[in-house]
């Protein structure tokens, strides 16, 4: 299985497009839809610049490449498309260590869809580049809350 062009568009809905190098929410330098390293594996810096919407999106797919093996790598039970494409849409923005630890993942595996879609909402925080700290953001509230919807049709 492989995400769905509904999946991508639902990362390049939250991730948004951005030609130019900028610090997401979380401080980190992002380029595209959310990519945070190019495809030659060099991570994203200042002054970066993608040429067109093509070219992110080319980016994303290859990107994704990692996060849909890791979905694979984990996951002990049958998925649906829906299922499949929010845990990568999941995996994505938080990496494969935060799937692979998570309780959402224990559930799954468990056979508990509900439980673990359930968790998606728990993950609603980042750590303010700042002050270091752990705050709610309003976006990834939104972003996790259409992910448990979408994992659950």
């Amino acid at each position: 299985m492989t995400i769905s062009d509904n999946g991508i568009n639902l990362i390049k809905g939250f991730e948004g497009l951005v030609l130019h190098a900028y610090k997401d929410i979380a401080g980190v330098w992002t380029i595209g839809y959310g990519s945070t390293r190019y495809a030659n594996g060099n991570r994203v810096v200042p002054g970066g610049e993608l040429a067109n919407e093509s070219q992110a999106a080319d980016l994303l797919k290859h990107t994704l490449g990692t996060y849909v093996q890791a979905v694979h790598d984990s996951v002990k039970v049958p998925l649906n498309q829906n299922q499949f494409d929010a845990l990568v849409s999941f995996t994505y923005n938080l990496g494969a260590g935060a799937l692979a630890s998570s309780t959402l993942l224990k559930k799954l595996n468990a056979g508990d869809y509900n439980g673990a879609a359930d968790q998606f909402l728990v993950w609603n925080k980042i750590t303010d580049p700042k002050t270091g700290a752990k705050v709610v953001s309003d976006a990834l509230v939104k972003r996790r809350k259409a992910e448990q919807v979408y994992f659950l049709k």
